[in-house]
C-alpha cells in the first residue's frame, strides 16, 4: 500500500514536532513555501509581505508542529488556514496604521489650568480629612458604596448589617461630610 501525498506530509510533520528533524522540514519547506507564497500573492499581498507572511508561517511549523493534528485536518489545510489568519492579522495592524492624525479622539486634552488643579487637590484634600472624622463604622460603609461602587444591598450582603442600617449610616454619613466640607469652604473664602 502506497503513502498518500496528506500521510506523507503528516509523517514528515510528526518528524518535525517529534525529533526536529531538519530534512522532514525542509522537505515540507520546500514544497510549501512557494504554494502559500503563490496564495497571499493571489490575495493581493505585496511581494514583501506575502514572503514574511510565508516565512511565519513555516516557521509556526517549525515552532507548533506538535500542535497538528492529522485526525482532523490535512498538513496543507492546517498550514493555507495559519496563513489565512495570518493576513487576516496583517491586514488589521495595517489599517491600524492608517489612523486619520485629526481624529477628536486622538487629539490630546486641554491641559487644565493650574488653578482648577490646585482647587480640585485641595477638595480632595478636604474631602480626605473630612472622612477621618466620621466613625469607623461609617468610613468603611462609605468607602464600599462610593469607592468600590457596592450597591447599599450588596454592603448589607457583605458586611451582614441590615439594609436599612447600611442605608441611614451612609445617609448620616453625608449629612455630617456636608456640614465639615460647608464649613471648609466657609474658611477658605475669609
Amino acid at each position: 500500500m502506497t503513502e498518500t501525498q496528506n500521510e506523507k506530509f503528516a509523517r514528515l510533520a510528526a518528524r518535525v514536532a517529534e525529533e526536529r528533524d531538519r530534512q522532514a522540514f525542509a522537505e515540507l519547506f520546500n514544497f510549501f513555501a512557494p504554494r502559500i507564497n503563490a496564495y497571499l500573492l493571489r490575495l493581493k499581498m505585496d511581494n514583501g509581505s506575502a514572503e514574511e507572511l510565508t516565512q511565519e508561517v513555516l516557521v509556526v511549523l517549525w515552532h507548533k508542529a506538535h500542535m497538528f493534528d492529522a485526525t482532523k485536518s490535512s498538513l496543507p489545510t492546517w498550514l493555507f488556514r495559519i496563513a489565512r489568519n495570518r493576513r487576516i492579522d496583517h491586514l488589521r495592524r495595517d489599517k491600524s496604521d492608517r489612523l486619520d492624525p485629526n481624529e477628536p479622539m486622538l487629539m490630546p486634552q486641554e491641559q487644565e489650568h493650574a488653578d482648577v488643579t490646585i482647587d480640585a487637590g485641595r477638595r480632595e484634600q478636604q474631602v480626605q480629612l473630612a472622612m477621618k472624622t466620621l466613625p469607623d463604622e461609617q468610613q468603611s460603609l462609605i468607602r464600599l458604596a462610593f469607592f468600590t461602587g457596592m450597591s447599599h444591598s450588596q454592603i448589607a450582603e457583605d458586611t451582614g448589617l441590615p439594609l436599612g442600617t447600611v442605608k441611614s449610616r451612609i445617609r448620616l454619613a453625608f449629612s455630617r461630610l456636608r456640614k465639615i466640607l460647608e464649613a471648609a469652604e466657609l474658611v477658605d473664602v475669609d
